[in-house]
């Protein structure tokens, strides 16, 4: 297999890289921003995760119309993308994610799993999208002990009931990025860093608007391709448990702990 400036597992037929800088940011393996040898601006990402999980999430993206950097190269843990940049566009952005929110699948899930930072992100298909939420996304966090037990107790007792009765039973699945939010934007107009499921398109809303950190262009341009459903607002905060125990796994249960507990006392779980 070739390798890299060094060592990393490198694409075959790839040039080799000529230099890199590190870019900073990240919770897994690095990212590295240089030259290949035939002068193409490139991003190497190296992830102790297979590489080929997330070129095939930014794939299916740039199949759904979705602004996102092409993929050049695979190998083990090694991703090649192309260096993008440009003005800033949330307008255009906003209407992109709604286009890939109308982007639909034939149930809930993916054809593989993929990875939620450090951690496998587990894909299976479901038909009904309360089970697929609190089975795939909430209790699938359950089985690590970094989620202190009593919180694990109640979460439990969400999923077995209360949880996906909460969610609607009509949802058509939807192209989710997965992971949206303003740190997974580069210069306000690609998408970067997904892992992609069909979902509810609610489940990205609901981590973008946690965020806080999209521009209301972005809000405007998507609500006006396509609205919110009546009740996002309720649903809200339990589509935002996914990602608030990815912080405890990721970071410890101290502080992070506390959102999630802010989420069961609000339903009262």
């Amino acid at each position: 297999m070739p390798r890299g400036d060094d060592g990393e597992a490198w694409p075959a037929g790839l040039p080799p890289l000529a230099h890199g800088t590190p870019l900073p940011g990240g919770w897994v393996g690095r990212t590295r921003r240089g030259r290949l040898v035939d002068g193409r601006e490139v991003v190497v990402k190296q992830s102790p995760h297979p590489a080929d999980a997330e070129a095939d999430s930014l794939q299916a993206l740039a199949a759904a119309g979705v602004p996102v950097p092409g993929v050049l190269g695979v190998a083990a843990g090694t991703l090649v993308l192309e260096y993008v940049t440009g003005r800033p566009n949330w307008a255009g952005l906003g209407h992109a994610v709604a286009r890939m929110h109308g982007t639909s699948g034939p149930a809930f899930g993916w054809h593989r799993d993929n990875c939620a930072g450090r951690f496998r992100q587990d894909n299976g298909w479901l038909d009904s999208w309360g089970t697929f939420y609190a089975e795939r996304r909430v209790r699938t966090h359950l089985s690590d002990p970094t989620v202190p037990a009593d919180l694990r107790a109640r979460l439990h007792r969400a999923c077995d009931g209360p949880l996906p009765r909460l969610l609607p039973r009509s949802t058509t699945p939807a192209l989710t990025h997965g992971d949206l939010w303003a740190g997974n934007v580069v210069d306000g107009r690609w998408l970067v860093d997904p892992e992609v499921s069909y979902a509810d398109r609610e489940l990205d809303l609901a981590y973008m608007q946690a965020s806080r950190s999209l521009p209301p262009r972005f809000w405007a341009a998507y609500q006006r391709a396509r609205p919110l459903e009546p009740g996002f607002a309720a649903r809200r905060p339990a589509l935002q448990l996914h990602h608030l125990l990815l912080e405890v796994r990721h970071f410890g249960p101290q502080p992070h702990r506390r959102g999630v507990e802010a989420v069961l006392d609000h339903y009262g779980w």
